[in-house]
C-alpha cells in the first residue's frame, strides 16, 4: 500500500511540474493553423472528386469528420460476425460520396471501421468522389446511376448485388448481411 502511495504521489508531482504555462504568442507552423482554422467543405476546393484513396479522407482537413465518426461508431456485433461467416473472395465494393455531403462525411467512415473489422482487403475498395450534382470525372460514371450520395455499390464476381443508398434502412452492417446474403 505504502508503494502505491509513493508511485502516485511521484506520478502527480513530476507530472505538473515539466510543463510550461502558454501565453498565446507561441509560434504556430502553417500545418498547425491549418488544422485548427475550420474548414467550409461545401467549398469546392475542398472537395474529393473523381477517384481516390483512403488515405485522402485520413489527411487534413478531411481528417476532421473522418477520424470523429470513425471513433464514435459503434456496430451491431451480431450483424458483424454473420459477416465474417461470408465468403468475401470475389467481393469489391465501390463507395461513391460526396465530401461536401454530410451523410457522407457521416456514414463513409462508419462503413470503413466496419471493413477494418472485417480485414476487408483495400484493393477491392474503390473510392469515387462527386460533386453536388452528383458527378465525377472519370469514363463511365454515368452508367453507375448515382442519384444520392453515399452509394455504397456491392460485386460479386463483377456483377452488381445491391446498395446501400444514402442511408441504411436498419444499420449499415445489417444492410450489408442482407445483400450479401441474397442468392
Amino acid at each position: 500500500m505504502r508503494t502505491l502511495i509513493l508511485i502516485l504521489a511521484i506520478i502527480v508531482f513530476t507530472s505538473c511540474s515539466s510543463r510550461k504555462a502558454l501565453t498565446g504568442n507561441e509560434p504556430v507552423t502553417p500545418q498547425e493553423e491549418a488544422a485548427q482554422a475550420p474548414v467550409d467543405f461545401h467549398e469546392a476546393s475542398t472537395w474529393l472528386l473523381g477517384y481516390f484513396t483512403r488515405q485522402m479522407m485520413t489527411s487534413p482537413p478531411h481528417s476532421q469528420w473522418f477520424q470523429k465518426e470513425y471513433d464514435g461508431y459503434r456496430f451491431n456485433e451480431d450483424a458483424v460476425k454473420k459477416l465474417t461467416e461470408l465468403n468475401m473472395e470475389d467481393l469489391t465494393i465501390k463507395i461513391v460520396m460526396g465530401s461536401w455531403c454530410p451523410d457522407s462525411r457521416r456514414e463513409v467512415p462508419r462503413f470503413m471501421k466496419i471493413l477494418d473489422y472485417l480485414k476487408f482487403p483495400a484493393g477491392n475498395i474503390i473510392f469515387i468522389g462527386a460533386d453536388i450534382s452528383k458527378i465525377s470525372p472519370i469514363g463511365g460514371f454515368d452508367q453507375l446511376n448515382i442519384q444520392r450520395v453515399p452509394t455504397f455499390i456491392f460485386y460479386k464476381k463483377n456483377v452488381e448485388a445491391g446498395r446501400i443508398i444514402e442511408v441504411p434502412h436498419t444499420s449499415l452492417e445489417q444492410d450489408m448481411s442482407d445483400i450479401l446474403n441474397r442468392e
